[in-house]
Formats: structure tokens, C-alpha cells, sequence
């Protein structure tokens, strides 16, 4: 089966993760929709080579979760430095144990925490996990679910 395109990812992903957020009227929801969009953009223009749907997903979370308050202050690069630490994080980091950047030119930073790991019934092998964004002394927190693509690469599921 072929891979969906990142454009075809980012707008999947932010309805998947507008739908997990509580109803915070329509400027936050709002907020959520364009920071998804936007983060699927930059990260599908970030991203290269197979990695690129991974970095544009990414990109969505990032924006659809905290798009609305904190998220307006992540530039490109902290979204760079976000998608290395999720990779890194699902990939070698066991259950609890967590991955943290940070971008030394904004101060930004962030933590991954894969939360559990699973196979489908299918054979697919996922990852629960969590990522706090921290911009000034604002915090959000999101919790997403990530599965194991047939090239290595993972791929956001749900949020």
C-alpha cells in the first residue's frame, strides 16, 4: 500500500487531535486547526527523504496540540529539534525513559516519554508516549500513539 502524502497526513492528524482536545471554544479550536496545518507545512518543507512524512506529522502534533497558546512561539527550528527528540524517543528509548531537547537559541524545549509499546494483531509494532512542550514558563502536555512503518520511520497515529 502506499504512503500517505505529508499533505495528506497533517490535515488527518489535526482532525484526529482536534477531536482528542477538550472544547475550548472556537479560538482555541481554531488556534488547534491553523497551528496543525502550519506544522504540517513546515514540516513537510523541514523534512527530507523518507523521514518527511514523519517530520511533517510531527509537525501537525506539535501545532494541533499546542498551536493555540504556546505554540505560536515555536519557530522552525524548535519544531526541528521536536521531531528529533519524538524520533530518537520511539525508537531507543525504553518505556518511561525519556528523550528532552531543547534549542539553545530560543530556550524552548521539550520532553518525549514513550508510555507503552505494543504489537497490533496485525504485527505492527506502537508507541504510546507523551510530549511536553515548554515555552517561557508555559507548559502544555500532549499524549499521542505512534506505530512502526515497513521503512523504519513512525508514523503518528492518534492523539
Amino acid at each position: 500500500m502506499p504512503k500517505p502524502a505529508a499533505t495528506t497526513i497533517a490535515p488527518a492528524a489535526a482532525l484526529m487531535l482536534a477531536a482528542c482536545a477538550p472544547d475550548e471554544g472556537p479560538k482555541a479550536g481554531g488556534g488547534a486547526l491553523v497551528g496543525a496545518v502550519l506544522g504540517g507545512i513546515a514540516g513537510s518543507a523541514f523534512g527530507k527523504g523518507p523521514g518527511k512524512v514523519m517530520v511533517a506529522a510531527t509537525g501537525a502534533f506539535l501545532g494541533t496540540v499546542i498551536g493555540h497558546q504556546v505554540g505560536r512561539s515555536l519557530d522552525r527550528a524548535d519544531r526541528a529539534y521536536a521531531a528529533r527528540a519524538v524520533s530518537q524517543s520511539l525508537e531507543h528509548e525504553p518505556t518511561g525513559g525519556a528523550t528532552v531537547w531543547r534549542n539553545p537559541d530560543s530556550g524552548n524545549q521539550g520532553t518525549v516519554t514513550p508510555a507503552r509499546t505494543y504489537e497490533t494483531p496485525a504485527g505492527r509494532y506502537c508507541r504510546e508516549y507523551q510530549h511536553t512542550v515548554t515555552v517561557g514558563r508555559q507548559s502544555e502536555t500532549a499524549y499521542g500513539t505512534a506505530c512502526r512503518q515497513p521503512d523504519g520511520t513512525w508514523e503518528i497515529q492518534s492523539g
